[in-house]
């Protein structure tokens, strides 16, 4: 029974398969009628769609240059095939459709209506799938050139791969998104990111573009786009034609679905990249951008993650360089041709522009003469070398793009110094105030615009900042001649240089050669007297220092009517010439470091100086009283070390003068009596003017008072020497919360000079002085420590945590026989480059550790006495082991 019911069930499973296969079988029949109607219909939409994505790629491929995607190419094939089909069956149906009977239900040929129905509907599928298929959002997309353009160039210069690789090693950074180059015009900016871009064609990356745009200085925003456009497939005509936020929001379409590496050389000021249509590089998109500039600045405005200056050449580095363009058979020509080409290669400093050019040029010169006489050339006047006149105008761009007249006056008012002369920024302010370059508004207001200015030639890299040497800037020597070539050549007629700075002159140029000049450095030579009387009414400048002059003709300055600045400083003068009272448009007057014994009366007919320098006048032992009140014009007033003998009494009076003078916003001065100091002490007006304050031999002072001292805001130098009597320097709490705490009281002080007091035991208040550069002890016997734990304890309670001598650059300890510590801690010193400890018998201990090393220790270094060094005690051995290199015995 359970076989026969088994046998039932499947009997009736077949059957029903059976009649389903039947029906739909017959359907194929039933509907065929229909089915081609729609079809037809279907198929007609089909066609109209593809049109419409037919027409949309035409578009595309003839008026934006791109090329139709590869699915949209697949549909429309699959579409042209479905339609050919189509059209077959159509052609067919009417036969089909004859042998149909019973109102469509069955057919004549039952086996034939069958295939030809099922072949409509598997079209008529195929339809409905085309057509849900070809809904396409884009069509198209923008054909991309090579990924990479090589681009043709010179070897990299050698001394280039450091700097490369640092800048290979950031592309691969994740956080960082955009590069600044920056460097003084021909230092091979350029060069360098072609070499980064060329590098892309050998080494695999994940870049999707590598794009390369030259910006130059009349940055054109449409030029920008149009040249990033050729490269990813914008640059039809019609799209030229667009408007440029038109242009930015193509160009942001397609960047913005890209890998790209943006390289853009030689910008001078910010690239807005939201108006040229660059998405801005993130982590994220893993986009980056590189650029070139000349101003440090630029790379502050382009917002750059990182940025890295392009230096000169060490002397080897270009040396190579130089010699690769000469050539080794010029070189090989004569055994003194080697020596002679070294020595020309220097006066290219390091510049590869002009080592190449002048190495070209050099090449075929094969006879030592030659040689010798390009030497003299480049020393005399560079500017008259062949090829030269290719090198300078190129420099000369950044000189032009100066913001303004007095900035560029500024610059080439360097070009008067020596080269590789380091001047102080102060001095050099100093100069440019009494040639009246600076706006005269607010006092103080003038050395800041200064400041302004020197940092302005500095981001311009047409001044250099000097390593280890505080607050003071030079002038590479090319940039110097590029500066003369200007000031002699190019604007003659305006500035008119006569420079034999540091040419070792034994006497100054005849008096022929100083007409019409209007500035004249003969600085650094070996000029005993000027006994010739020159003319020159247009003369505005003469700088005389650093001579050996004991004369001075006393009518060589009768026809100097029109001279603002005068500098005899560094010579062994002992009296001045009477006809400098002849000078009335004198404003600037630089006497220090000279022998002079007085000052003469007739001085008082300077009545226009602005800035008058004494400082280091040790030998001036009379100044006229009232002579300093009838400078009514004196903004800068230096008399540092002035006149070490008995001057004013004390000089009390001078206090007393120096009241009278209403514009005088820079003061520098030595106080040597009780009175004086109470004096100065009491004038709120004096201590906002004082730059250098030097304490001498003052009596019967047992204390001074940290908030006599704090008041003083521009106080950067201080001198304590000789006062024997003086115990301590007091840090009143109460005082200190006020005056000190906002803002900080020593802020800007950075020198600090001890000598001979010998009752002083600590110096703790120097922790209140942050920006501490420069600190020299000598001969204080009851010294004990620099900082007192316990004072330091106190202090810090009220101001916080302090971190002292955390600046410093110099430690100089000397004649110090109490003295155990500096500090009882180890304490960060990143900065420190020398400490020079000697007889300093009980110091065992420095304040160092292994874990707060010197940042710097290629310059650092620790000179005492070999015995000294060996009984030094050390937290542990790592730590002795760190500083052990950089000890240097003073013997």
């Amino acid at each position: 029974m359970g076989n026969f019911c088994s046998f039932s069930i499947s009997c009736d499973a077949i059957f029903s398969r059976c009649l389903n296969c039947t029906v739909a079988k017959t359907a194929y029949i039933r509907d065929l009628e229909k089915n081609l109607g729609v079809l037809q219909t279907d198929c007609r939409k089909l066609i109209e769609a593809r049109n419409d994505v037919t027409r949309r790629v035409m578009i595309a491929e003839e008026q934006h240059e791109m090329k139709r995607l590869e699915q949209v190419q697949g549909w429309l094939s699959r579409v042209e095939a479905v339609g050919t089909e189509v059209e077959e069956i159509i052609k067919d149906s009417s036969q089909e459709i004859e042998r149909l009977c019973l109102g469509g239900y069955c057919s004549r040929n039952c086996k034939s209506s069958y295939k030809f129905g099922k072949r409509v509907a598997e079209k008529l599928r195929a339809v409905a799938t085309l057509k849900s298929e070809g809904d396409f959002k884009d069509v198209a997309e923008r054909v991309l050139k090579d990924s990479v353009n090589e681009i043709p160039i010179d070897p990299m210069i050698v001394g280039m791969q450091s700097i490369f690789d640092k800048v290979w090693r950031c592309l691969g950074e994740k956080q960082v998104g955009i590069i600044g180059l920056h460097g003084t015009g021909g230092v091979g900016k350029t060069t360098l990111l072609t070499q980064i871009n060329n590098n892309f064609c050998n080494e695999q990356n994940d870049f999707d573009v590598v794009i390369w745009v030259v910006v130059s200085k009349d940055q054109q925003v449409e030029k920008i786009q149009e040249e990033i456009g050729e490269k990813i497939g914008l640059s039809s005509e019609s799209w030229k034609k667009k408007s440029l936020p038109r242009k930015a929001q193509d160009l942001l379409e397609v960047l913005r679905k890209k890998k790209f590496l943006l390289l853009l050389d030689d910008i001078w000021e910010r690239v807005d990249l939201t108006e040229v249509g660059i998405p801005h590089p993130d982590p994220n998109n893993g986009s980056k951008i590189v650029f070139t500039t000349r101003f440090v600045e630029v790379c502050g405005q382009m917002e750059a993650h990182k940025h890295f200056r392009v230096e000169f050449l060490e002397n080897e580095e270009a040396w190579k360089l130089f010699r690769s363009k000469v050539g080794e058979d010029t070189l090989k020509n004569h055994p003194n041709i080697l020596e002679l080409a070294k020595n020309v290669a220097k006066e290219c400093g390091g510049l590869p522009l002009a080592l190449i050019t002048i190495g070209r040029a050099m090449a075929f010169k094969k006879t030592p003469g030659e040689w010798s006489y390009a030497i003299q050339v480049l020393q005399r006047s560079a500017s008259e070398f062949q090829g030269m006149d290719k090198v300078y105008p190129r420099l000369k761009f950044t000189y032009d793009s100066l913001p303004n007249d007095k900035v560029r006056s500024c610059f080439l008012y360097c070009s008067l110094l020596p080269e590789d002369f380091i001047v102080r920024k102060e001095g050099l302010i100093d100069c440019w105030i009494g040639e009246g370059f600076l706006d005269e508004y607010e006092g103080i207001g003038a050395r800041n615009q200064g400041y302004h200015f020197i940092g302005i030639l500095l981001n311009a890299c047409l001044l250099e900042e000097v390593s280890g040497v505080d607050d003071s800037v030079k002038m590479h020597d090319v940039i110097r001649d590029m500066a003369l070539w200007i000031a002699c050549k190019v604007e003659k007629e305006k500035e008119n240089f006569l420079v034999h700075a540091g040419a070792r002159l034994t006497e100054a140029p005849k008096a022929d050669k100083w007409i019409g000049v209007r500035r004249i450095s003969l600085m650094e030579n070996q000029i005993e007297n000027l006994s010739e009387v020159p003319t020159c009414p247009r003369l505005l400048t003469l700088f005389l220092n650093s001579n050996r002059l004991k004369t001075i003709n006393n009518d060589f300055f009768q026809s100097m009517s029109s001279l603002k600045l005068l500098d005899l400083s560094v010579n062994p003068l002992t009296k001045l010439p009477s006809g400098i009272s002849k000078l009335v448009s004198l404003q600037h007057l630089d006497l220090s470091w000279t022998q002079l014994e007085e000052l003469p009366k007739d001085l008082k007919a300077l009545v226009n100086l602005k800035c008058l320098n004494l400082d280091r006048t040790y030998h001036l032992r009379t100044i006229p009283r009232k002579l300093i009140s009838e400078f009514s014009m004196l903004r800068v007033l230096r008399m540092f070390y002035c006149g070490d003998s008995i001057l004013f009494g004390g000089n009390e009076f001078l206090v007393e003068e120096l009241l009278c003078l209403e514009v005088l916003n820079v003061l520098s001065i030595d106080l040597r009596s009780n009175s004086a100091l109470q004096n100065f002490f009491s004038s709120r007006k004096l201590h906002k003017l004082i730059d250098s304050l030097r304490l001498h031999r003052l009596e019967n002072i047992k204390s001074l008072n940290v908030c006599s001292l704090a008041t003083m805001k521009h106080l950067d130098t201080l001198d304590i020497s000789d006062c024997e009597d003086l115990e301590e320097v007091k840090i009143d709490i109460i005082c200190k919360v006020q005056e000190i705490r906002e803002p900080h009281g020593f802020e800007n002080l950075r020198s600090v000079f001890l000598v001979s007091c010998h009752k002083l035991r600590d110096l703790t208040w120097l922790i209140l002085a942050p920006n501490l550069r420069s600190l020299s002890v000598l001969n204080c016997f009851d010294m004990e420590e620099i900082i007192d734990i316990s004072k330091f304890g106190e202090v810090q309670k009220i101001m916080g945590n302090l971190n002292p001598f955390a600046k410093v650059n110099v430690f100089t300890l000397q004649v110090l026989p109490k003295l155990k510590s500096i500090h009882r801690n180890a304490l960060s010193l990143p900065l420190l480059q020398k400490m020079n400890i000697f007889e300093c018998p009980l110091l065992k201990k420095l304040p160092l550790d292994s874990s707060r090393a010197i940042t710097n220790k290629r310059e650092f270094i620790i000179r005492g006495d070999k015995d000294w060094w060996e009984e030094l005690e050390w937290e542990d051995e790592t730590t002795q082991n760190v500083f052990l290199p950089f000890f240097r015995s003073w013997r």
